[in-house]
């Protein structure tokens, strides 16, 4: 078994990040800059993140090809985090797009693109209503609070190592004790996490059934297939298991597509045949306008008709809005990108395109390390793939955190940005978009080897014979 010295892989680390500053002096500028403006540098804390010690500052980007202000092209494999799997600068998008803002961004007003969206939604994901928000994690709130006023109860149920963007309810996880404790050291908010969130490990049936069972969760959040924390496939039995208990304990399901949506044209749920109360989407569903939805079943729609009884328009003007919504939520402009999105670019067509690319890429990465004899396993889902610093698939967030190698995973970030490529900066996820080629994926595939080299060269320890 190859072994790593986590001492030379630090100095190696040290070294890539310096080469990084040498060679992105503008970026570097613009984020020194950007201290006496931002309270992380940049407009958002997750532009931090990048392994060089400071971001790449953009300065144009199209399909799957990124230049920085320092005037370095880059191959994208992070594509803004999955908000541009449509590839950046889609040009149905942008044709839709203009010609709204043109026409008025935001009315207070459908537009009769509406019908069309709704009809696209329900075929593809099998959800007969829907409502828009302006990002996944306002749908997710949405879902939970609808959740919360059908069933009457509190509490809502997630999956240690998730991730639903800003619902206070889904920042907690399980420490090594197996202890409900806050995820990456987040405030609490004067948030009661006992009393309204519950946390097991994915893939735990007996975990989730001992929680349901007290009766008192309003919903089940989860990825249908974990991608956040680290790629957790499903294990078998586990959706059929987690969909008869939920309903068997009046615990209604919500399943968050934002990232698995990259699975096909009607996400992880359809190509796998499962049956949610509510599904949310967002990110690339709008096409880089940002956008939420949420979809609910026939039955949950009833219970909350009953519940605040449809309102009579000939009649009544006050809608019952039920506590969330926005002035921009299911703007003309939103609902003009979601159908280029739908109609144009993440087409059956344009899936299977990045699909195989995907598909193909994995099995040539799995080659690679096996030459190596590096004890990495590749995951790959849809259009999606990983690499985790662990020998075998983790099952959930514990096997994840076991595999961390902060260090390692740094310096793959920084040796990948300083030869042109780039990649989710907060593990070693990919993503391909129908602009994603075949040059792209040998790009990848050539720095990847030279990587591996490089450790044996540089960082290796020593060779353990088992």
């Amino acid at each position: 078994m190859i072994q790593l010295s986590p001492q030379r892989v630090r100095e190696a680390l040290e070294r890539e990040q310096e080469e990084f500053a040498r060679l992105h002096p503008a970026s570097r500028l613009l984020f020194d800059e950007g201290q006496h403006h931002y309270l992380y540098g940049a407009p958002s804390h997750w532009f931090r993140r990048w392994a060089g010690k400071f971001p790449l500052f953009a300065k144009e980007a199209s399909g799957a090809e990124l230049r920085c202000v320092d005037g370095l092209n880059y191959v994208d494999f992070c594509l803004g985090d999955t908000g541009a799997m449509c590839g950046h600068g889609p040009r149905a998008v942008t044709k839709a797009a203009s010609e709204q803002l043109d026409h008025g961004a935001t009315l207070m007003l459908p537009t009769e693109h509406a019908s069309w969206v709704g009809a696209e939604l329900t075929r593809r994901f099998g959800l007969p209503y829907w409502g828009f928000t302006t990002s996944a994690s306002d749908a997710n709130r949405a879902a939970v609070r609808i959740a919360r006023m059908i069933t009457g109860r509190e509490k809502v149920l997630v999956f240690s190592g998730c991730y639903h963007g800003s619902v206070e309810e889904a920042h907690v996880a399980l420490d090594a004790a197996g202890r409900m404790v806050m995820r990456n050291g987040i405030h609490p908010n004067a948030v009661d996490h006992e009393r309204v969130s519950a946390v097991v490990e994915f893939n735990d049936v007996e975990a989730f059934e001992e929680k349901l069972a007290a009766k008192d969760i309003a919903c089940v959040l989860t990825e249908p297939f974990m991608t956040n924390y680290g790629m957790v496939a499903p294990a078998p039995g586990f959706h059929q298991a987690l969909r008869e208990a939920t309903r068997r304990h009046g615990t209604l399901l919500l399943i968050d597509e934002t990232h698995t949506f990259s699975s096909g044209p009607g996400g992880y749920t359809r190509l796998n045949g499962l049956e949610p109360d509510m599904l949310v989407l967002g990110k690339a569903v709008g096409g880089g306008i940002p956008v939420g939805l949420y979809g609910v079943s026939e039955e949950v729609a009833r219970r909350m008709w009953n519940t605040v009884p449809k309102v009579d328009p000939t009649k009544v003007r006050q809608s019952a809005h039920l506590g969330f919504g926005g002035t921009l939520a299911g703007s003309a402009l939103q609902v003009a990108a979601v159908r280029a999105v739908l109609a144009e670019v993440l087409t059956p067509a344009a899936f299977a395109h990045m699909v195989g690319l995907a598909e193909n890429l994995a099995e040539r990465m799995r080659q690679v390390i096996a030459r190596f004899a590096l004890p990495w396993y590749v995951e790959q889902l849809g259009a999606r793939v990983e690499t985790m610093f662990a020998p075998t698939p983790p099952i959930n967030a514990a096997d994840v955190t076991a595999g961390r190698n902060g260090d390692l995973e740094a310096l793959l970030h920084v040796y990948f940005l300083n030869r042109g490529v780039l990649i989710t900066p907060f593990h070693c996820m990919l993503l391909m978009c129908p602009a994603s080629t075949t040059a792209d994926a040998d790009r990848y595939v050539e720095v990847l080897t030279e990587f591996c080299e490089f450790l044996m060269s540089k960082c290796r320890d020593a060779e353990v014979r088992a």
